[in-house]
This record gives C-alpha cells, structure tokens and sequence, in this order.
C-alpha cells in the first residue's frame, strides 16, 4: 500500500499579457470600441469586466489543471459541469499490475494525525480493502468488479479543463469556508497560483 498527499498540477501554459489581449479584443467586439485598445490597456479593461459582472467575456480562454486527490473529492469536481474532464478509470486500471507496483495508493487524510488512533483506523481499514481487491482478482474478478471494496481515498488523477469564468465559479466555491475540508487543501493552493499569474482574473475571489 501506497500514501501520497494531494497535489494539482497547471497544464496551460498561461502567457498573462496574451490571455488578456484576447478577452479585451472580444470584449471590445462587442462595443466596436477596438480604437481604444492601447499597449497596457488590457489589464484595466478585464478589472472592469470582473467589477461589473460582464464575465461572458472572460469564457474566451480556458485552463486545464491536473489533480491528484482521493475519489471522494473527484466526485465533487466533477458536478462542475462547464467544464471537460478525463479522470483514471477504476474499471480498466488493474492495480495489481506491475506498472501501478503492485500496490494500490491511497490519499492522505491531512485532518487525522499520524500518531492518533483515527490515523490508524483509517490506514488499517486501506490496508483492508487493498488486501481484498487483490484477493478478489486473484480469484478471477475484473478490475471493475474488485473496484467495489475501494474506498474514498482511493487515489484518483482528474484533468480539469475550463474556461476563466468556470474556474472563478469552482474556486469561489470550493474555497470556501463551508467546502469540504479536503477539497479547499486542493483548491486554496491552486487559487494563490492563478492569482500570481493572472491577478486581474481572480483577484476578488483571492482577497475575499
């Protein structure tokens, strides 16, 4: 058995300058106001559309981010439905193969201690279902019938692909006081990220 802590890697590779070109350019289509666009103008333009809500504009460009976490908080990233996801698949991920190391890795729960008694409660109950799926398909089962004894904190790896305006709505959610514990350990560190890259995107939802 395997435990490895979340983490997310940013796929795209974010020009700032561009990206805010591209969404000033479209905006501006709208008012047939292209006159105005100046060397710097792009930054204050975009702050507007964030202030005044005009965010459809902002849809023009998208990010995709990898995450690594358990299958309890993929299930809730993926009810994000304006977005496009490819996640690993339990029912042809085999774990008891050599290329997953004949092991199965599960997500550390950061909220129990590792000295505690719920820490060992939790390992045990890993080490349980991992000794059941590979007996189940020791006995012929297919993985995606030995999947059933895996637990939520089986490790998952989702691709996130959205557009500016659904990550805002995903990060000013699951930022959250009220988001799941789990889900904000992901979610906040992705926020501080794309707030250095791109501030006039996300700045509101960083400071609040």
């Amino acid at each position: 058995m395997k435990i490895v802590k979340p983490s997310y890697k940013i796929m795209s590779k974010i020009n700032r300058e561009e990206l805010l070109k591209t969404i000033e350019i479209a905006g501006r289509t709208c008012y047939k106001s292209e006159n105005k666009i100046t060397e710097d103008s792009a930054s204050k333009f975009v702050k507007m559309l964030i202030k005044n809500g005009h965010e459809a504009m902002i849809e023009h460009n998208s990010i995709s981010v990898k995450f690594v976490c358990d299958r309890g908080v993929s299930h809730e990233i993926v009810r994000h439905r304006i977005a496009s996801f490819a996640q690993e698949s339990t029912r042809y991920c085999n774990y008891s193969n050599d290329k997953f190391g004949n092991e199965i890795t599960f997500i550390k729960p950061f909220f129990f201690n590792e000295e505690s008694l719920n820490y060992a409660f939790w390992k045990s109950s890993c080490e349980y279902s991992e000794s059941y799926y590979m007996r189940l398909i020791e006995n012929g089962a297919s993985a995606q019938e030995a999947r059933s004894v895996l637990p939520n904190s089986l490790k998952t790896e989702i691709v996130v692909t959205a557009n500016l305006r659904e990550w805002r709505n995903i990060l000013n959610l699951r930022c959250s006081k009220e988001a799941h514990p789990q889900m904000r350990e992901l979610m906040l560190p992705l926020l501080f990220d794309l707030y250095n890259k791109i501030p006039e995107v996300f700045e509101d939802i960083y400071l609040k």
